[in-house]
C-alpha cells in the first residue's frame, strides 16, 4: 500500500518549532509514575490518590503545551491567518503553575507558601521560556477581497485535498498513486501562491472550485470499487486524465506567476515615476 506524503514547502522554516521544544514537560511525570507505584505497592491510599491527581494536572499541562506549540507553528509559517482563538500556552502556563503548587504542597509535604513560591516560578519561567500565545490577526489589506472569504476558501480546498490524500493511503496502484501525488502537490503550491498573494484568488477561483474537487470526487469513486474490478482502459483513461490535470495545474501556477511579475513591474513603474517627479 503506498503512504502518500502531504506537500510541505515550508519544511525548513516549521523545523524551528520542532516537539522537541515541548517535550521536557513530560519529564515531571516519570517522578510522579514512581511516586504513584510506590504508594500502590505500600497500600498508601491518600498518596496514591494525591499523586494521581498530580500526575493527571502535569499531564493535561503537556498536552495544553504541545497544542499551544502546534498552533504556533501554523501560526508563523502561515502567511495569512488569524490568531489561535483559545490560548492554549497560557492555559499551559498557569496548568502548570497549579501543577507544581498541588505537588509541592498537597501531594508532597511543602507550606502552601513555599508551594504557591514553586507554582508562581514555574508559570514565571514557562512564559519566559515558551512566549504568549499569537495575539494579532495576519489579514494584509485585501482590497475588494473579503480575508474571512479567503481563508475560508483555501481551508476548504486544503480540506479537499487531505481527503484526496486520505484516500490515496487504499490505492494500490502505484502509477495511479504517483500522478495524483504530483497533481496534489501542485494543487498544495498552487494554494501556496493564493495565500501570500490573495488577489490571486479571482482568476484561480475555478481551479479552486471545479479541480480540486473533481479529483476528489474521482478518486473517492475510484476507492469505493475493488481495485481488481476496474477495467484497464478505465484505468489508462484515468492516467490520461491526470496527466491533462497536471498540465492545467502547471498552466495555472504559470499564469499566477506572470500575474506578480506583472504586479512586481506595474510597481517598479509607478515608483520610477514618483522619483522622477
Amino acid at each position: 500500500m503506498s503512504k502518500a506524503k502531504r506537500y510541505n514547502p515550508d519544511i525548513d522554516t516549521k523545523s524551528r518549532f520542532s516537539g522537541k521544544r515541548g517535550n521536557f514537560i513530560y519529564i515531571f511525570l516519570a517522578p510522579l509514575f514512581v511516586a504513584i507505584v510506590m504508594s500502590l505497592l505500600m497500600l498508601e491510599t491518600k498518596a496514591f490518590i494525591m499523586n494521581i491527581i498530580a500526575f493527571s494536572l502535569f499531564f493535561a499541562t503537556a498536552r495544553a503545551n504541545g497544542m499551544g506549540l502546534n498552533q504556533e507553528q501554523e501560526y508563523y509559517t502561515t502567511t495569512l491567518t488569524k490568531a489561535p482563538k483559545t490560548p492554549y500556552k497560557m492555559i499551559a502556563g498557569i496548568l502548570l503553575g497549579v501543577s507544581t503548587l498541588f505537588s509541592a504542597s498537597f501531594a508532597g509535604y511543602q507550606t502552601i507558601l513555599i508551594g504557591l513560591f514553586l507554582g508562581i516560578v514555574a508559570t514565571a519561567g514557562y512564559f519566559l521560556y515558551y512566549g504568549f500565545d499569537p495575539r494579532a490577526d495576519k489579514l494584509d489589506n485585501l482590497g475588494d477581497i473579503s480575508a474571512e472569504f479567503v481563508l475560508e476558501t483555501l481551508a476548504t480546498a486544503r480540506a479537499k485535498l487531505g481527503s484526496i490524500e486520505k484516500d490515496m493511503e487504499n490505492i494500490k496502484d502505484n502509477e495511479l498513486n504517483s500522478k495524483l501525488r504530483v497533481a496534489i502537490d501542485r494543487a498544495y503550491e498552487i494554494l501556496k501562491n493564493i495565500e501570500e498573494d490573495p488577489k490571486d484568488l479571482r482568476v484561480a477561483r475555478k481551479f479552486i472550485i471545479v479541480y480540486i474537487d473533481g479529483i476528489k470526487k474521482v478518486t473517492k469513486s475510484y476507492t469505493e470499487m475493488d481495485e481488481k474490478e476496474i477495467n484497464s482502459d478505465t484505468k489508462e483513461r484515468l492516467y490520461s486524465l491526470l496527466s491533462d490535470v497536471e498540465k492545467r495545474f502547471d498552466k495555472e501556477l504559470i499564469r499566477l506567476k506572470k500575474n506578480n511579475q506583472f504586479d512586481l513591474d506595474v510597481h517598479i513603474d509607478v515608483l520610477q515615476e514618483q522619483i522622477k517627479n
